[in-house]
């Protein structure tokens, strides 16, 4: 029985294997199960959200990467690849696809011509902050069932396991980003 009264898929599992497996401590599963499928209900909930926009959520994830790197809304390829957290190869793939659709210019630096330059074109920068707004909105409805309390703890929490995995984040000196 839980301490609060409420059940969740995992419980089931963990209930499976103590009975497979009584002298095994599965606790571990218990937090790395449910933050698998919290972040596969998360990204499924945003990805049907973006959907409606016609926007894929690694198209918002390069635009939004502009966006916060503030103006005038323009990385070199490295930085984006880095802020965005994608390999310069997928970076390059996505770039092309974001271009076709007339989001984003790429050009080349004119202070280090081996180094290509991103940018929002005007079209992609009104899209964005539109976009960016219903972003945050649904990204608050799907916490709705937290109390303040609830995710300011799970933010502390969270960050604690990504710093012990080694997650410092990025050095965004040059980006702006979060």
């Amino acid at each position: 029985m839980t301490t609060d009264g409420l059940h969740d898929g995992v419980d089931v599992i963990i209930s499976q294997w103590q009975t497979a497996r009584p002298d095994l401590d599965c606790s571990p599963m218990e937090i790395i199960g449910r933050l698998s499928r919290v972040s596969r209900l998360l990204e499924r909930a945003i990805r049907d959200h973006l959907s409606a926009y016609d926007i894929e959520p690694w198209e918002f994830d390069v635009l939004a990467t502009l966006l916060r790197s503030g103006p005038p809304h323009v990385l070199n390829a490295g930085e984006l690849s880095t802020a965005a957290m994608v390999s310069s190869a997928a970076l390059t793939n996505r770039i092309d696809r974001l271009e076709k659709k007339g989001l984003v210019d790429r050009a080349v630096d004119p202070a280090h011509r081996r180094r290509v330059l991103i940018s929002l074109t005007d079209q992609g920068l009104s899209l964005v902050n539109r976009l960016v707004e219903h972003h945050v909105a649904n990204e608050r409805r799907l916490l709705e069932g937290l109390s303040s309390a609830d995710r300011d703890q799970i933010t502390v929490l969270l960050r604690r396991l990504l710093v012990s995995l080694g997650d410092t984040g990025p050095d965004t000196s040059a980006t702006g980003a979060c």
